[in-house]
């Protein structure tokens, strides 16, 4: 961490980015004061590879439409691009990638892969034998079909996979076929991540179908690893799948306090957490895998001990079984003046998530604390 880095507002505290030199307590106690500076700070980034800035895709006049295909529902001007990047109105028209095409990448993952569920999921366990797993242990032998979607509807400034936001990385739309070929009989799991699933969730669920029905009788689960930002019109469908195939529904959710969530993420909690209660009703509908967890990656000075108590206590109340997983930070993106987490930050966290009655509490990426 630079020691240079202070806080603007208060001019004290010396635990800040360089990107955002506001400071947890500034941010949470005079949020007003810094509005303006968060906002800064996201354009700033998002304008080096060309994407919109926050404040024109939530203000609503008589000429704006709005997109209806993920939870932010950006309000598009004419010849103006949503904040993922990839949806665009010409005229009075929203197009973008269908439900055959879409902006994604794919590799085959050996199982037990890293996942963030990889601790309760069938494939790293082999919970769910024999209906939903190839055998009692993790799957040696078989793969995970990673699905990589290449957008997002958040801008956290210290994204882990930002590379596909890279210029170079010219995009280029792929027909769902081309997965579907990629879908050897050794493949055992399809995961969608990113970036994010949802700005995107048409292709999602439409090639979510095509592979189950290509391999019906066969083992296939279907996962999500999602901000969460789904448009509630999808997320029937998305359970509904994951239930059917032994899938997970994998929530990242970044913080407790609306006001550092905008100020990490430029987006709202609201959504977030509305959809994960809502999914959270199903848990109990399919007992041998988790359909829902949760995880939260530990951002030093910001996102430590006290959000990880508030979201546990959140998760805790509405049902103590949903697994969740604290992780450690590495540092990334626009946040790498950030130091690591410390082992004593991470632990006490993970003694606070137990002590609020989750039943189910891990603590992931241990090799990158100090």
């Amino acid at each position: 961490m630079n020691p240079k880095a202070q806080c603007i507002i208060c001019n004290r505290n010396q635990n800040v980015s360089k990107t955002l030199p506001l400071c947890r307590n500034c941010i949470l106690e005079k949020f007003e004061l810094c509005k303006e500076k968060i906002l800064e700070s996201h354009n700033k980034t998002r304008e080096i590879f060309g994407l919109s800035p926050l404040e024109l895709l939530d203000v609503s006049t008589e000429s704006s439409i709005s997109c209806q295909i993920c939870a932010r529902k950006c309000k598009l001007q004419e010849d103006t691009t949503g904040f993922c990047g990839i949806r665009f109105r010409i005229s009075d028209t929203i197009r973008g990638p269908s439900k055959d095409h879409a902006f994604v990448s794919w590799y085959l993952d050996p199982l037990p892969t890293n996942c963030v569920a990889d601790w309760i999921c069938p494939g790293g366990t082999g919970c769910g034998y024999p209906k939903f797993a190839m055998r009692k242990g993790p799957e040696y032998g078989y793969f995970n079909l990673a699905v990589f979607f290449e957008a997002c509807n958040l801008n956290c400034l210290y994204c882990q996979n930002w590379h596909f936001r890279e210029p170079r990385r010219r995009k280029i739309l792929r027909h769902l076929d081309q997965i579907l070929q990629a879908m050897t009989s050794q493949v055992t799991c399809l995961c969608f991540f990113g970036g994010d699933p949802s700005p995107q969730a048409p292709f999602a669920i439409n090639l979510s179908e095509q592979a189950l029905e290509k391999r019906k009788g066969k083992i296939l689960r279907i996962c999500w690893e999602t901000n969460g930002l789904f448009n509630k019109s999808f997320l029937d469908k998305v359970i509904e799948i994951s239930l059917k195939s032994g899938g997970i529904i994998k929530f990242d959710i970044k913080a407790w306090h609306e006001e550092l969530y905008i100020a990490l993420t430029g987006g709202s909690k609201r959504k977030v957490f509305e959809n994960f209660q809502y999914i959270a009703q199903f848990f109990n509908e399919r007992k041998e895998i988790p359909l829902l967890t949760a995880s939260t990656l530990l951002v030093p000075f910001y996102v430590e001990e006290e959000e990880v108590y508030q979201i546990a206590k959140f998760i805790a109340e509405i049902n103590p079984e949903i697994p969740y997983r604290i992780l450690a930070y590495s540092p990334q993106f626009f946040l790498r003046d950030l130091p690591l987490i410390t082992k004593e930050k991470a632990y006490r966290a993970l003694e606070l998530a137990k002590k609020v009655g989750l039943k189910r509490v891990s603590l992931g990426n241990e090799h990158l604390l100090r």
